[in-house]
């Protein structure tokens, strides 16, 4: 059926060749750093969350499986519930200390951030 798919064919207009297959542009998939080359800042913040406290870590540079995989971690560690998305993973609750500690046993370079 991704044969027959003419959205994806819309800019060809005719190939005289039998044998022409139609290459589109795959999206480039970030390379995940390794864990001594992340420098992550783990944040307290309570904007936008009703009063509630979350702790944000940022700067993870990688795919998204890797940062999910990350955050499931120390969600898992924490016992607590979180998200991870668009390169930040948000931990319900101040786990600022614990989190930090966790990303350096992990051999990750993490530091406490904003206050």
């Amino acid at each position: 059926m991704a044969d027959n798919d003419w959205k994806s064919r819309l800019n060809v207009v005719y190939s005289t060749n039998p044998d022409f297959k139609y290459q589109t542009e795959e999206p480039e998939r970030e390379e995940t750093l390794p864990p001594g080359q992340q420098n992550l800042r783990v944040w307290l913040d309570r904007r936008a969350r009703a009063g509630k406290q979350v702790t944000l870590v940022k700067g993870f540079v990688g795919s998204d499986d890797d940062l999910k995989a990350l955050a499931a971690m120390l969600k898992s560690k924490c016992g607590v519930g979180g998200t991870a998305k668009e390169g930040e993973i948000v931990i319900q609750g101040d786990f600022r200390d614990r989190v930090v500690d966790l990303l350096v046993k992990a051999g990750y370079k993490a530091k406490k951030a904003g206050g």
